[in-house]
C-alpha cells in the first residue's frame, strides 16, 4: 500500500498533466508567499480562502522565513486584526510542553484554494481546503506513536467542548463580540485533556496510535454554535476532501480568469496574478444563509442580502474598490449597501468596517469618495439619499480627528469655522483630550487635505440628495486645502490656531503631528480633486512638473535609519517618493495632467520593476488586504483611477503585450501594446476602437462599452502625445454633474 503522501503526489501529477493538455489556468501563476517578509513593516500572509468569503486561514508564524508554525486559526476575522480558534496536529508525548509547542515545517505548498505541509520532527502531514463559512483539514499521521489534535482559544475568553465521540464545539470572545465553531472528526475521539481542569481554552484530543489519517471539518459562525453546524453541513455535507478542494479551485479559476494577459515575463505574470489574488481577500460576506450578526447594533438580523465587512477605506478607496467596479459591479453595490445598513444601525457611516464594528483608523471621510465614484460610474442600485445623509453627518457632525469617531470636538468646531485643522508648535502641549496623543497626534495638514477631497465628493452627490443646495457648502469646504498650502515655500504647511505658519518646519521630517504616515513631500500632491488649482499654487504647470521631478530625486536629509524612526511607513523610497504607502499611488500619474505623460510611463515601469517582484520581498510596504495589490493590477494593465469620483482612467505603460478584461453583460475591454518590451516603455501613439486617441486618458464608459485601447510603444518619449493642456484628464473641481464626463447608466 502506498503512503498517503505518495498517493497525493500521484494525484498531483495527474492533475498537472491534465492541465497541460488544456489552457494554462491563471491560478498556476499565483504565489501567496510573495511579500511574505515585510520590508520594515508587515509581511503578507499566505491566506487560503474563497474569494470574498468568511473563512480565511494561514499558518501562524512570524513571516515566511520563520521555520516554525504555532497553529492554524480556524478563521481570520479581520485582515491583520484578529483570528479565532487554533488547531494543530501533535505526535509523541503529551507532557506540559505540548501546550506551547511550535513545530518545524517543511515541503510547504500554498495556493489560494489548498495548503499542505509536513512537520519535520514527526512527518505529520497537514492539508487544508476552504469553503465559504467552513473549512476542511486532513491530518496524516505516518508514525507509530501517539497522535493528538490540539485545539485552542486565541483571545483568552471562551472555551472548547467535546460533544459525544466525534463532535467538538467552541466559543470565543474577541473585540467585544463572539465567534463559534462546530467541528466533526471522521474517527472516534478516544480521550481528551484540558490544559487546566478549570479552564477549557486549550484542549488535547486523542487521535489514536500508529499510522492513519484523521479528517477535521468545521463551520464557523458569528451567531451561534448551531448556526456553525448548519454552515458546515450546508457547505461540506460529506467526507470528501477532494470535492471541496476542486470546488475551491473552480471558484478561484473563475475570478482570476476574468483578466487574461499575453506577453510579459513569467515574473510579471506571477506578480500580476498574485496581486489579483490578494484583491479578493476582502470585503467578506458574513451573511450565514439568511441571517447575520451585526456588531453595529449588536443584533442578529434576518436578511437574504449579503452583509459585507472588513474594509480599510483609507487604503482601499484608491484602487481596490475602483477595480471591483470594473470586475464585479453588482458585488460592489452590495458592499456599499452594507455600509449604508451599518449607518442605519449605528448612526455613523463607518470608516474601517470590521466584523467587530467600526475601527476609526486613519483620516478622512473616504466612504464619500467610494460612493461618489460608484455613483458616477453608473452603479445606482443603492439608496443615495440615505448614503448622502450619513456621509454629510460624518463630515459636519462627527470628529475629523485621526483614530477617533463620535461627536465633533472643539478642534472640529475650529475646522468648520476657519477651514483648516490647527497644528501645535514644536514642544507645545496637547490640550484637547480627544486627540490620540501618544502616537497618532492631530495630523493637522492631512486631516485638512483629505477632508477637502471628501467634501468635494459630497458636493457631487448633493445634487442627488434631498438638499441639493448643499453643493455650494461642500464646494467651499473642498477648497480648504488652500488654507494649508504655503505659496512662498511651495509646500503644504501647518498653521497654528492664530493662523500663523508654524516654524521651524522641515517638509521631509514632519511626522504625525501634521501628517498621516508620510511627510509634506507626499501630501503636497494629495489634492486629487483640484490638481489644476494645485498647479496654480505651485506657480503653473511648468513649476509643478519640476517640483514633481524633484520629489523622485530629493535627499532624505538624514541617514535612513533615522529617517525611518520618524517616517516608519516611508518604505519603497525613490527620493522622497514613497511607493510603499497608499497616498503615493496616484502621484506618478500626475504627469498626465502636466503635459508630460511620457514621464508617467517611465516612472510606472521603473516602480513596478523595482519594487514588485515575485519573491518574499515582493511588496515595498504594508499590502493592506488588496490596497497595494490593486495598484499593481491597474498599473500593470496600463491605466489607473487617479481621482475616485471622476469616472476616467489615466494611461500609464502596460507591462503586457495584451490584456483583456471580461466585463459584465458579455463585453470585453482590451489593451494592446504593440512593440512592447522592457526598453519600449514609451507610448508613440494611441487609438481607441480604431480612432486616434491624442490624450492620455479614457472614460469609464469607454471601457464598459467594450472595445480596444491600442498603444504603439517605442524606446524614446513622444513628447507631443498627450502634451497639450487640453489633452489632460479633467480636474475634479471643474467637474459638474451633466458634463460630458458624467457616466450615466
Amino acid at each position: 500500500m502506498k503512503s498517503p503522501i505518495h498517493a497525493f503526489l500521484c494525484l498531483l501529477c495527474i492533475h498537472s498533466c491534465a492541465s497541460a493538455q488544456g489552457q494554462r489556468s491563471s491560478l498556476t501563476y499565483v504565489d501567496p508567499t510573495i511579500g511574505g517578509v515585510g520590508i520594515i513593516l508587515e509581511p503578507t500572509r499566505p491566506t487560503v480562502h474563497l474569494p470574498n468569503s468568511m473563512v480565511r486561514t494561514f499558518p501562524m508564524r512570524r513571516d515566511q522565513i520563520d521555520d516554525q508554525i504555532s497553529y492554524f486559526p480556524l478563521t481570520l476575522t479581520s485582515h491583520r486584526q484578529a483570528c479565532v480558534f487554533a488547531v494543530m496536529p501533535v505526535s509523541g508525548g503529551a507532557d506540559e510542553s505540548v501546550w506551547n509547542r511550535r513545530f518545524v515545517y517543511d515541503q510547504e505548498t500554498i495556493t489560494p484554494y489548498f495548503y499542505r505541509t509536513s512537520l519535520q520532527e514527526t512527518d505529520d502531514f497537514i492539508e487544508f481546503t476552504p469553503a465559504a463559512r467552513s473549512g476542511y483539514f486532513r491530518f496524516t499521521f505516518p508514525g507509530d506513536q501517539e497522535h493528538y489534535l490540539r485545539l485552542g482559544v486565541i483571545n483568552n475568553d471562551g472555551g472548547i467542548e467535546v460533544q459525544g465521540r466525534r463532535v467538538i464545539t467552541g466559543t470565543e470572545t474577541f473585540s467585544g463580540m463572539k465567534a463559534f465553531f462546530y467541528a466533526e472528526t471522521d474517527a472516534d475521539i478516544s480521550g481528551i485533556k484540558y490544559n487546566s481542569a478549570s479552564d477549557k481554552r486549550l484542549l488535547l484530543i486523542d487521535a489514536g496510535n500508529g499510522p492513519h489519517i484523521v479528517s477535521f471539518r468545521y463551520g464557523v459562525s458569528f451567531i451561534s454554535i448551531e448556526q456553525a453546524r448548519k454552515n458546515l453541513l450546508k457547505e461540506i455535507p460529506r467526507w470528501d476532501f477532494d470535492a471541496v478542494k476542486n470546488s475551491a479551485y473552480r471558484a478561484w479559476h473563475n475570478v482570476l480568469s476574468q483578466i487574461k494577459v499575453q506577453g510579459g515575463t513569467l515574473v510579471q505574470k506571477r506578480v500580476f496574478y498574485s496581486a489579483l489574488y490578494r484583491c479578493y481577500e476582502r470585503m467578506v460576506d458574513i451573511n450565514e444563509y439568511g441571517k447575520y450578526y451585526s456588531a453595529y447594533d449588536h443584533r442578529v438580523h434576518e436578511s437574504r442580502e449579503p452583509f459585507y465587512v472588513d474594509n480599510w477605506l483609507w487604503d482601499t478607496y484608491n484602487a481596490l474598490e475602483p477595480l471591483y467596479m470594473i470586475l464585479n459591479p453588482d458585488m460592489e453595490t452590495e458592499k456599499i449597501r452594507s455600509y449604508i445598513t451599518m449607518y442605519g444601525q449605528s448612526g455613523w457611516m463607518p470608516s474601517f468596517a470590521l466584523v467587530s464594528g467600526d475601527w476609526p483608523a486613519m483620516t478622512g471621510n473616504h466612504a464619500a469618495a467610494w460612493m461618489a465614484d460608484a455613483w458616477f460610474k453608473g452603479l445606482r442600485n443603492f439608496d443615495v439619499k440615505l448614503a448622502y445623509e450619513g456621509l454629510k453627518k460624518n463630515s459636519l457632525e462627527a470628529t475629523l480627528l485621526p483614530w477617533r469617531n463620535g461627536p465633533a470636538t472643539s478642534l472640529d468646531s475650529f475646522y468648520n469655522a476657519k477651514g483648516y485643522m490647527p497644528g501645535l508648535r514644536p514642544g507645545e502641549i496637547e490640550t484637547v483630550k480627544e486627540v490620540h496623543d501618544d502616537w497618532e497626534k492631530r495630523q493637522a495638514v492631512s486631516v485638512t487635505l483629505e477632508n477637502s477631497y471628501d467634501d468635494w465628493c459630497l458636493a457631487q452627490l448633493a445634487a442627488f440628495s434631498d438638499t441639493p443646495g448643499d453643493r455650494e457648502l461642500f464646494l467651499r469646504r473642498a477648497a480648504n486645502y488652500r488654507n494649508v498650502f504655503r505659496v512662498d515655500k511651495g509646500f503644504v504647511w501647518p498653521k497654528d490656531a492664530q493662523g500663523e505658519w508654524i516654524e521651524p518646519f522641515d517638509p521631509r521630517l514632519a511626522g504625525r503631528e501634521y501628517f498621516t504616515e508620510n511627510n509634506a513631500y507626499t501630501f503636497n500632491w494629495q489634492v486629487k480633486h483640484d490638481l489644476r488649482g494645485l498647479f496654480g499654487l505651485m506657480g503653473g504647470r511648468q513649476q509643478a512638473e519640476s517640483k514633481l521631478d524633484q520629489l523622485f530625486r530629493e535627499d532624505l536629509g538624514l541617514p535612513k535609519f533615522r529617517f525611518w524612526n520618524i517616517q516608519p511607513d516611508a518604505s519603497g523610497l525613490v527620493g522622497q517618493f514613497v511607493m510603499g504607502n497608499e497616498p503615493s499611488f496616484h502621484i506618478p500619474y500626475i504627469y498626465d495632467y502636466l503635459g508630460a505623460p511620457w514621464k508617467t510611463q517611465k516612472r510606472i515601469r521603473m516602480l513596478l520593476d523595482t519594487w514588485f517582484t515575485d519573491n518574499v520581498f515582493g511588496f515595498p510596504g504594508d499590502e493592506d488586504g488588496g490596497g497595494m495589490s490593486s495598484f499593481v493590477v491597474f498599473s500593470m494593465m496600463g491605466f489607473y483611477p487617479v481621482t475616485p469620483g471622476i469616472p476616467v482612467y489615466s494611461i500609464g505603460s502596460p507591462v503586457f503585450d495584451q490584456i483583456s478584461i471580461r466585463l459584465p453583460k458579455g463585453r470585453t475591454f482590451a489593451v494592446i501594446a504593440r512593440n512592447n518590451s522592457p526598453a519600449n516603455v514609451y507610448i508613440q501613439r494611441a487609438a481607441l476602437n480604431g480612432k486616434s486617441l491624442p490624450k492620455p486618458w479614457f472614460t469609464h464608459n469607454d471601457m464598459l462599452g467594450g472595445g480596444t485601447l491600442e498603444l504603439t510603444m517605442g524606446p524614446h518619449p513622444n513628447r507631443q502625445w498627450g502634451g497639450k493642456e487640453e489633452d489632460s484628464p479633467p480636474s475634479a473641481m471643474e467637474y459638474m454633474p451633466g458634463q460630458k464626463y458624467r457616466e450615466d447608466p
